[in-house]
């Protein structure tokens, strides 16, 4: 019994292998059920006896990606009071996990209408919370807020970092001063924020340009 248990792990454990695979390369949307079992050299009713429907073994398949990578740690930005210092960490520490992920997360993200709604709002509600993360030390008034907001998202959203980084070839420090400096730029046009632009500032910040 223990071998057939043994056994029944590494058939599990190499369909998720195969599901990574197949979203890496095609993605989600084109990921058939028969194309999974063909990489884990097994039948499709062996795929569905141990995930019965898509959400389990999208599920099983994301938790085995990200166990290769580090997260981004938005609890790590909120403890930085400074509005300029915590967008830029948080900024760094996005780019740097869409870079290391950036072909598949490219595909995800392509194929978002295709996942799970499950997983589909959970993405959703997470990069939610990395724009409300960066935006919580903005002191604004409300009637700018719904702006800034929206460049912030824009700023933290994948689709943004893969256009400056992979499209227009920047590195992570330039897409990084680049997103920056639009945020700050539109936080500092309120009166009661000029001053979040001093941390951008190259003379009191002691950041690199990194050639902006």
């Amino acid at each position: 019994m223990a071998k057939r248990a043994e056994q029944v792990d590494e058939t599990r454990q190499r369909i998720v292998e195969a599901a990574v695979e197949v979203h890496g390369t095609v993605g989600p949307a084109a990921a058939s059920i028969s194309a999974i079992a063909e990489r884990a050299g097994v039948t499709r009713l062996t795929v569905y006896r141990h995930f019965p429907d898509d959400t389990a073994l999208f599920a099983a398949c994301s938790a085995h990606w990200m166990s290769g990578r580090t997260p981004p740690d938005p609890a790590a930005w909120a403890a930085i009071a400074d509005p300029g210092k915590r967008l830029r960490t948080g900024l760094t520490d996005l780019y740097r996990f869409y870079r290391d992920g950036e072909a598949m997360l490219t595909n995800i993200y392509r194929d978002k209408a295709s996942l799970p709604a499950a997983h589909r709002a959970g993405l959703d509600t997470r990069d939610d919370a990395f724009r409300e993360v960066l935006l919580a030390p903005f002191g604004v008034r409300a009637a700018r807020r719904h702006l800034l907001r929206a460049v912030l998202g824009h700023a933290a959203s994948f689709w943004t970092w893969r256009s400056l980084c992979v499209d227009h070839g920047l590195s992570n420090p330039q897409a990084v001063n680049a997103m920056a400096a639009l945020v700050l730029t539109h936080a500092a046009r309120d009166p009661r924020t000029v001053q979040v632009a001093g941390p951008y500032n190259r003379a009191t910040s002691g950041e690199s340009s990194q050639g902006l």
